[in-house]
């Protein structure tokens, strides 16, 4: 099995299910997975040596349905989801993130001012009115609502991403050195080119960090 074409979360995945553990970089994991495959195909030969062996005779037909299935098992892969990368929480960070997921539900939307009026300040964040006059401040009816104190929510899970994750905005690949897989995850800046946003993709992947906002860079040229 190809080990090095598979990301870090669908390795992770397999060594829960072989009940391995989880921890280091890319290549200790493919290690990992490569030993035990070792022990298990030694087991399957001692006991093909022990156990008698048969001759099958198979009809024609039977070797169609066989790769009937086996082409049928590859379609299959092909369109099977990948889980994304999960944190390791405890159990009371996780209660604290689906209670601020329901809080979130029935917090209003924060418009800024007049927002309804002019395109430009529909597409800009909240900001406060501070207008003698203002309608919006002085709490006037059909007025959006106001940020205020009493929207704030549970401090222990603030600033996390919706996953669990610490957020960490990054700008290079060296960036990425002591950051924990299981706890932080990485948002590329904006301003960062296709070439080093590749180089900071790879560098994630051995690292196994989750990217929050990865996006497909057409590797064209040396960016290959």
């Amino acid at each position: 099995m190809a080990y090095e074409n598979m990301t870090v979360a669908e390795l992770k995945e397999l060594l829960r299910e072989a009940g391995l553990p989880v921890s280091g970089k890319k290549s200790a994991l493919i290690e990992r997975l490569s030993e035990s495959n070792e022990e298990l195909q030694e087991e399957v030969v001692e006991e093909a040596n022990e156990s008698p062996t048969t001759e099958e005779v198979t009809s024609p037909t039977d070797s169609t349905e066989e790769q009937e299935e086996e082409d049928w098992e590859e379609d299959w892969e092909e369109v099977v989801h990948t889980a994304r990368q999960k944190p390791i929480l405890d159990d009371e960070t996780k209660a604290n993130l689906l209670i601020r997921a329901a809080e979130m539900k029935k917090q209003p939307k924060f418009r800024r001012q007049e927002w309804y009026r002019y395109y430009r300040l529909a597409r800009t964040g909240w900001r406060k009115p501070k207008g003698y006059q203002s309608k919006q401040r002085l709490n006037m009816k059909y007025r959006t609502p106001m940020v205020r104190v009493g929207y704030g929510k549970i401090s222990a899970v603030r600033g996390l991403h919706p996953s669990g994750f610490e957020d960490v905005l990054v700008y290079q690949p060296s960036d990425l050195d002591g950051l924990n897989p299981e706890l932080q995850a990485i948002r590329i800046g904006a301003a960062v080119g296709n070439r080093k946003r590749a180089n900071i993709h790879d560098r994630a992947d051995d690292l196994g960090l989750r990217v929050l906002n990865r996006r497909n860079v057409a590797r064209k040229g040396d960016l290959q």
